[in-house]
């Protein structure tokens, strides 16, 4: 499904191309559960479903960080690039939340490999990603992301 590359020459030639589509993936409640957990953020809206469903959202929703930590599998699934020898995040541009995940909901990434450009031994890469919620009017998050791929 992805796109697979080898080397930092191969990435150059994708700036500006569309990397897709990933696959859909669920939100459940064990997982919104154990982000919680592992970032001590445990608001109701989050993590006590029977008072989230009388809440604004009408049911539990994910946290934000959390659906912006799926980008990395999400990625994955759109670009593997081979042939390097260090893969890092550097950063974010922007991030905004315009709609929350619903625990149950499904979503996935839509990617586009806005830019590629040359550093100190590798290259930076950005990334428009947009996380799409299944059936949703708007996306759960827009985001521009910057990682670092060393030779």
């Amino acid at each position: 499904m992805g796109i697979t590359v080898n080397g930092l020459d191969e990435l150059k030639k994708l700036a500006g191309s569309d990397l897709g589509t990933s696959e859909w993936i669920e939100v459940t409640q064990e997982r919104i559960d154990t982000f919680a957990d592992a970032t001590g953020d445990h608001q109701w809206i989050h993590v006590d479903p029977e008072r989230a469903r009388s809440g604004p959202f009408g049911a539990p929703i994910a946290h934000g960080y959390l659906t912006l930590s799926l980008f990395i599998p999400l990625f994955t699934e759109l670009l593997d690039v081979q042939g390097v020898t260090t893969k890092v995040n550097y950063g974010l541009n922007k991030v905004r939340f315009p709609a929350p995940v619903k625990v149950g909901s499904r979503i996935r990434l839509a990617g586009r490999l806005a830019a590629v450009e040359d550093v100190s031994a590798g290259v930076q890469i950005t990334v428009d990603g947009t996380i799409e919620i299944e059936g949703g009017a708007k996306p759960a998050a827009v985001l521009q992301s910057l990682s670092r791929f060393y030779a």
